[in-house]
């Protein structure tokens, strides 16, 4: 569909202000990372303690409510529980990481940073499978043995991570899987686990492993029609890189994406022309903590 015929987006309020905070370098690759991360790929690099300083001074005039930070892996910068103590002065801070690379020191000095703040901080862990047998032919030899004994260490620091599992299981298995998600994590000693399950992106890493998004799975003016656009995470939030604004997470390799050099400079409003557009139209809130996630009170 020519991008004349698809439906715009304005930001409606600037609420979440994303970091990619390690470029695009992990210590895993993931089968399914829809901007292929890994230990080789630098065409992102890392933000600085000065350069975030820099970003949260300039968000607090807009109004920004909550701060996130993703990679890549995050903790692969040497700058991240400064960024995140930093952080705290600001807001609240939600950090996206793979849990395998977790260390007491890190984890005693947020936990008393967040205790002297007015607010919180969360973690997501990324596993996406129950058993090393479900995950790690997605995420890598031995990985959630890795990521497992990072929630423990999350979890004995008084962090009650949200555990999110991208979904590469048939729908219909989905009630059996997450049961078996939530035991897995109970037996680490995590009581009430908090559970995100996220669609695939067909982007990157997992267009290769499967697909990737078909010139028919995008959204026309019609489908916007009564559309609660706030489930767009384009509608509240923009993402900084070392190359500038991003309107989103999951475009940040796509070059209309970049809206600038400031956050002034990406209030602009945003054609929704991608196939990624069309996966968060169907899901809604896949980049936030609350929606969507799954809590186990039993």
């Amino acid at each position: 569909m020519p991008d004349t015929l698809a439906p715009k987006v304005k930001l409606s309020h600037l609420d979440h202000l994303w970091f990619q905070v390690s470029g695009t370098l992990c210590n895993l690759t993931c089968h399914h990372c829809f901007i292929s991360c890994s230990p080789k790929n630098d065409s992102f690099g890392h933000l600085t303690l000065e350069q975030v300083k820099q970003r949260l001074e300039e968000s607090v005039p807009l109004g920004v409510k909550e701060f996130y930070f993703t990679g890549g892996e995050p903790f692969l910068n040497r700058d991240m529980v400064p960024i995140l103590v930093e952080t705290l002065y600001y807001g609240p801070a939600t950090v996206l990481t793979n849990g395998t690379v977790m260390k007491d020191e890190w984890l005693k000095e947020l936990r008393a940073a967040e205790q002297a703040s007015l607010y919180s901080l969360e973690f997501r862990v990324s596993i996406d499978g129950f058993s090393p047998e479900t995950n790690d032919p997605i995420r890598g030899e031995g990985t959630l043995v890795r990521a497992i004994a990072g929630i423990k260490k999350l979890v004995a620091f008084g962090f009650l991570p949200i555990i999110t599992a991208t979904r590469t299981w048939p729908e219909e298995d989905e009630q059996q899987v997450v049961s078996q998600f939530v035991a897995t994590l109970k037996l680490t000693g995590y009581e009430r686990p908090r559970l995100k399950i996220l669609p695939s992106l067909q982007l990157g890493a997992e267009a290769e492993r499967t697909h990737g998004y078909r010139e028919s799975e995008r959204i026309s003016p019609q489908m916007m029609k009564g559309f609660d656009t706030s489930q767009l995470v384009c509608e509240h939030s923009r993402i900084i890189t070392d190359r500038g604004v991003y309107v989103c997470p999951i475009l940040i390799e796509s070059p209309d994406a970049n809206l600038g050099g400031s956050l002034e400079e990406a209030v602009q409003p945003f054609v929704l022309s991608h196939g990624a557009c069309s996966t968060c139209f169907q899901y809604g809130a896949i980049c936030s903590n609350a929606s969507s996630a799954v809590r186990d009170d039993k």
